[in-house]
């Protein structure tokens, strides 16, 4: 499962893509200017983006330059259009995009060129955030998540994760036990949890689903 960023103005285009990679397992950030693509890009550090290259305000390809020049283009883009000549897309990759797709885009042509970018995904990110405070062992074999203890009867804050998994895997392990542990911490409302998190309600319902959270286990832990 990877964290996909979906950047187009027309709704039906962006609906339409968030079914289609939802049902693939990805997690689908939407965002119908450069203005909400630039914090979905910060808030939730996407693997993969698809970018629409005509926008109102700010277009696809000077969005593109903007991250590449600023350090910001850490994850494969693929960029989108129903009206880019050859030029446009010839500049876009030049900038560092991955692909271009022609709209309509058919499932076929989506999936196969998400596949690749996620294979692609060899472009390394920023280290995550420092609030967490990750710690690598020597051996480089565990990372050992410490999260902040409220109190000393509060939810587990220490769990291994096995660094020979899979990124994805290990990524959704990490998430997983993150939610869980703000869950409990928060007695299970989905309300502090979505502020504390930084999420929408509607995005956290749908990414704990997609990671198997117990909904219902902050508030055993804690009643």
């Amino acid at each position: 499962m990877a964290n996909i960023l979906v950047v187009d103005d027309e709704h039906g285009i962006r609906e339409l893509l968030s079914e289609i990679l939802n049902d693939e397992g990805h997690t689908v950030e939407l965002a119908e200017n450069a203005a909400q693509a630039r914090a979905a890009r910060l808030r939730e550090r996407p693997d993969l983006v698809l970018l629409d290259i005509w926008m109102p305000d700010t277009d696809g390809v000077t969005l593109l330059k903007e991250w590449s020049s600023t350090g910001a283009l850490t994850m494969p883009v693929i960029m989108m259009s129903g009206h880019a000549t050859i030029d446009t897309a010839v500049e876009a990759t030049k900038i560092g995009a991955l692909a271009f797709l022609e709209k309509p885009v058919t499932l076929q042509k989506l999936l196969k060129a998400v596949e690749q970018g996620l294979a692609r995904g060899a472009i390394r990110k920023p280290a995550p955030p420092t609030q967490f405070g990750v710690v690598q062992t020597e051996s480089a074999a565990l990372v050992t998540a410490v999260l902040p203890e409220p109190a000393e009867t509060g939810p587990q804050a220490h769990q291994d994760f096995g660094l020979d998994k899979p990124l994805r895997e290990a990524r959704d392990e990490f998430e997983k036990a993150y939610f869980e542990y703000h869950l409990a911490k928060e007695n299970g409302s989905m309300t502090r949890v979505a502020e504390k998190t930084g999420l929408e309600r509607t995005h956290l319902y749908r990414k704990l689903k997609q990671l198997g959270v117990d909904l219902s286990r902050g508030k055993r832990n804690n009643g």
